[in-house]
């Protein structure tokens, strides 16, 4: 529930202050795939989970998660999938693992150096996400959701944003 730090602006002399109400936790976490195919427009898949404290409640996205992203990206898709990935320690779970591996048939992994935020297309979309709703003073969670997932829904239905991430990037996508 804390506001990121973005910028603001005021009267000159005047610092702005945004009150804030709240109790101050819980978390909004995000996964997604951004699918590229020669030829065809650019895809976007995300999952988005409220995490708000209360036990027994996964603390953010899990390996099951990623599972259920990966398996409706390749149905949607309707064909094999080329994952790269980073070195989250999620994406190392054992039982992630053994799904890649019963499923090697349409799923492929390549794995990027340990720590290479330039690479990681998908991280460059969250700052986007973050960056739109950098100024926003939630008064609850379901609003910073509701915020994540319309901002979602614009870069999942405008390909451009999309794209200029993996021009961003300086990938070259072969036939």
């Amino acid at each position: 529930m804390t506001p990121p730090r973005a910028r603001s602006w005021g009267r000159r002399g005047r610092t702005p202050v945004v009150r804030v109400r709240g109790r101050g936790s819980g978390r909004v976490s995000m996964a997604g795939l951004s699918c590229y195919k020669p030829g065809k427009r650019s895809r976007m898949f995300y999952s988005v989970r409220e995490y708000r404290g209360r036990k027994g409640e996964p603390k953010g996205i899990g390996w099951r998660d990623l599972r259920d992203l990966l398996v409706r990206a390749h149905i949607q898709l309707g064909g094999p999938i080329v994952l790269v990935w980073d070195n989250l320690r999620m994406h190392l779970v054992e039982p992630l693992r053994e799904f890649i591996a019963d499923h090697e048939d349409w799923l492929t992994i390549f794995q990027l150096a340990s720590y290479s935020p330039d690479l990681s297309l998908q991280g460059s979309i969250w700052s986007l996400v973050k960056h739109d709703i950098g100024n926003l003073a939630a008064a609850d969670l379901g609003q910073i959701t509701r915020a994540v997932k319309r901002r979602l829904k614009q870069i999942q239905y405008r390909p451009e944003p999309v794209d200029g991430r993996l021009v961003g990037v300086d990938l070259v996508m072969d036939g």
